[in-house]
């Protein structure tokens, strides 16, 4: 027969064992809900920072004006069809980049250059050619036999470019001194521009003319003497 003490004793370890399991389960509930209230925070998180990346990368940042210190460019274009190996150090092309790098420098003018692959002969170059005439380049300018050969034969066709042909003075017209040439944006055709005009010695010596086409001779003084038509190409276009 049980007594007082140990239904008591009996009745407490019940009670004590419904105490643990309860407790086993809340904090199972507590564990579920900080796992499930983790996972929300961290799946907020990866949201807010898409949201910030595509706020930065798109330009969603800048609403004022552009940056003064970038550089604005003037709606003319100088392009440079050369040999197959382009601008590379050494290569005849090279300094006539570098005097089209200084001009576009000093008057804000886009320049590019194209390189004619494949066989260099005329032919071969001419639809090289064509692609900047397509592309409005307003001064094109060849370097190399092919290149030359090419502009001298296609000129005449788009008499609002200014050609300048670079080595490609070695013909019966050429001539190192002070000379006039040919501006091929005058609409009434030729027209004599002195090529020493508002420019240095290095410049009369290697500028020549050939018909509507600025001859420019290799050498010393060459990048001058390309800065030097660029110039005067953008000045010319501006009136």
């Amino acid at each position: 027969m049980k007594t007082r003490r140990t239904w008591r004793r009996q009745g407490g370890q019940g009670a004590t064992r419904r105490r643990v399991r309860l407790g086993r389960v809340l904090s199972a509930a507590a564990g579920a809900l900080r796992g499930r209230a983790g996972w929300i925070a961290a799946s907020a998180g990866v949201i807010v920072f898409g949201l910030v990346a595509v706020w930065l990368f798109v330009g969603g940042g800048q609403d004022g004006p552009p940056d003064p210190r970038a550089r604005q460019y003037k709606d003319f274009d100088a392009c440079l069809l050369t040999g197959e190996k382009g601008i590379a150090a050494g290569t005849p092309a090279a300094p006539v980049w570098e005097g089209m790098q200084e001009a576009s420098l000093e008057t804000r003018v886009r320049v590019s250059y194209v390189p004619v692959v494949g066989p260099q002969s005329a032919d071969n170059a001419r639809p090289f050619l064509n692609s900047l005439v397509q592309r409005r380049c307003d001064v094109v300018l060849a370097v190399g036999e092919a290149q030359v050969d090419a502009v001298r034969s296609g000129a005449a066709q788009h008499p609002g470019i200014r050609f300048v042909a670079v080595d490609g003075a070695s013909g019966p017209s050429d001539h190192s001194g002070p000379s006039d040439h040919s501006s091929p944006s005058s609409p009434s055709g030729p027209s004599s521009q002195s090529s020493s005009s508002g420019s240095s010695g290095a410049d009369a010596e290697n500028v020549g003319g050939d018909g509507g086409i600025v001859l420019v001779k290799s050498g010393t003084g060459v990048a001058d003497s390309v800065a030097e038509e660029i110039r005067r190409a953008v000045k010319a276009a501006e009136g």
